[in-house]
């Protein structure tokens, strides 16, 4: 997931150098938090209008073969 994370990151931003997932250890209901930092200029991109591209990177984990996970994202 982090991978895909990163690719799907790499796409949207400009300064790919800047990207940086962190991924918490899971807590007691198995919930992991990846944490996604872009650089400022960078914020608006990997938001979208209204949220819809952090939305869309927050429904993936629906649709990844993982167990249960949660996707929070920090810009």
């Amino acid at each position: 997931m982090k991978d895909l994370l990163y690719a799907i990151a790499a796409g949207l931003v400009e300064d790919k150098s800047a990207i940086n997932i962190t991924e918490d250890a899971p807590d007691e209901e198995g919930v992991i938090v990846f944490h996604l930092n872009v650089a400022p200029d960078d914020m608006g991109r990997v938001i979208g209008k209204q949220g819809r591209i952090a939305k869309a990177l927050r429904r993936l984990n629906k649709y990844h073969k993982l167990p249960k996970r949660e996707l929070f994202l920090f810009v």
